[in-house]
């Protein structure tokens, strides 16, 4: 009997379903995966996944679930260990998104690039309003020391950053023709974030 197989019996057949599902994905993109191909590379029977998720769009949603709870806690632990500096902490934010998208390419696409409707589905939604939260915060932080004239919203500035970070991993992360820059990944999303901070006066000139 399979090691795969074995864990199944043990009760590990969602997370196992999941994993696998995640690796189809990295390999293959967020839509040619198929519920028999997942129980296969889990080692299981073509009907086992029937026993937790409707279809595949409930086994992608899963998925996403799992990215968005582990990309949280990513993001939290970097904010935390970047502090008392404000800016270090939010510089290791956006480190952190980068290193997600690379290690868990399954799961990021199943997140951003699927599809799949996350104000439509509350688990998604707090799932990832809680990613969102921590930069949100950071980015607080940031600008804590301005007046609150000149504060911008804390929110708009997490949200700015976010897209940036996505088009960052889009660029360069993904051997596109971006990937030969010059550059790293990190130095084009943080040389972008300086800029960005020091154009609404965050950061001094």
């Amino acid at each position: 009997m399979s090691t795969k197989r074995s864990s199944y019996h043990h009760g590990n057949l969602r997370e196992a379903l999941i994993g696998a599902t995640a690796a189809l994905i990295a390999e293959s993109g967020p839509h040619a995966f198929t519920l028999a191909e997942a129980a296969r590379r889990a080692g299981v029977s073509p009907a086992a996944p029937y026993r937790h998720f409707r279809d595949r769009e409930d086994l992608l949603e899963a998925v996403a679930m799992e990215g968005f709870d582990a990309f949280a806690a990513r993001l939290k632990a970097a904010f935390d260990e970047g502090r008392p500096t404000p800016l270090t902490a939010f510089l290791r934010t956006g480190q952190a998104y980068l290193d997600f998208a690379r290690e868990h390419p399954g799961h990021y696409i199943a997140m951003f690039e699927s599809g799949l409707s996350i104000a439509g589905n509350s688990e998604l939604m707090r799932a990832a309003t809680s990613a969102n939260g921590v930069i949100v915060a950071a980015a607080a932080a940031l600008s804590a020391h301005l007046s609150e004239g000149e504060r911008p919203p804390p929110t708009m500035v997490a949200n700015h950053i976010w897209a940036l970070s996505h088009g960052v991993v889009e660029l360069f992360g993904r051997g596109t023709p971006g990937g030969r820059a010059p550059y790293s990944a990190a130095e084009m999303l943080e040389s972008g974030a300086l800029i960005y901070l020091r154009g609404l006066g965050v950061l001094p000139h």
